[in-house]
């Protein structure tokens, strides 16, 4: 589908003497999608974003608290809190939405740190 407005343009190119279309950069052209399946996959690919997104900021507020509870030196809570970090970021990992080696380093390097 295409979304034209008036300050579209036409110039004409003097070497071939072919028109060219001048865009301007806040024009946003849309591909739509032309079969049921495809039409299906971009309401599912919707859904898949909104979900990624959730778990991706479950795992960076995951990690800011534990950096926060190392800052801190409170050693006791950041032990506690531990256990509940590695479960988050290892669900993150299976997911895919970090690499599994990513989620690993972090927890090794966080607990390293306590």
């Amino acid at each position: 589908m295409f979304y034209l407005i008036e300050q579209v343009s036409f110039a004409l190119n003097a070497k071939n003497k072919k028109l060219t279309l001048i865009i301007p950069p806040y024009i946003h052209f849309e591909n739509m999608p032309n079969t049921k399946s495809a039409i299906r996959r971009v309401r599912r690919v919707k859904m898949q974003t909104q979900v990624n997104r959730i778990r991706k900021s479950k795992y960076k507020n995951a990690v800011k608290q534990m950096e926060l509870l190392i800052k801190l030196e409170d050693k006791d809570k950041a032990k506690k809190y531990f256990s509940k970090f590695q479960s988050i970021l290892m669900q993150v990992a299976k997911s895919g939405v970090v690499s599994k080696s990513t989620a690993a380093r972090k927890i090794s390097r966080i607990s390293k740190k306590i």
